[in-house]
């Protein structure tokens, strides 16, 4: 038996997991929603200042923000994205701050 839904509120699960990142030191908090042999989707929920630091990117992915507003740096360029923004994750090294309280959902292709 698996914790992920069938079918997920992504809005009402944002909200639950802003007020466990508010409690958790790293100031982050995420929930796998969707996890299976070709993709994952996760939702991340990071507060005011959070950050994911710079890590390496996914064969392929996209970033939409639920709720807030937040900042996907590279070397290079930076992409600032509000609230039912989308984007690809660029195929490079990358950073995500969050300006405001804010909650992602990503979207890995595993294959």
């Amino acid at each position: 038996m698996s914790d992920r839904p069938e079918v997920a509120g992504v809005e009402v699960l944002a909200a639950e997991l802003l007020l466990k990142a508010r409690e958790h030191h790293s100031r982050r908090a995420a929930k796998t929603l969707v996890a299976g042999v070709a993709q994952r989707v996760t939702l991340i929920a990071l507060t005011e200042g959070a950050e994911l630091a710079e890590h390496d990117s996914p064969p392929a992915a996209t970033l939409h923000v639920v709720t807030g507003r937040v900042r996907l740096s590279t070397h290079d360029h930076d992409r600032f994205l509000d609230r039912g923004q989308l984007t690809a994750v660029p195929p490079e090294r990358h950073s995500l701050t969050a300006f405001l309280d804010s909650a992602v959902l990503l979207t890995v292709a595993l294959r």
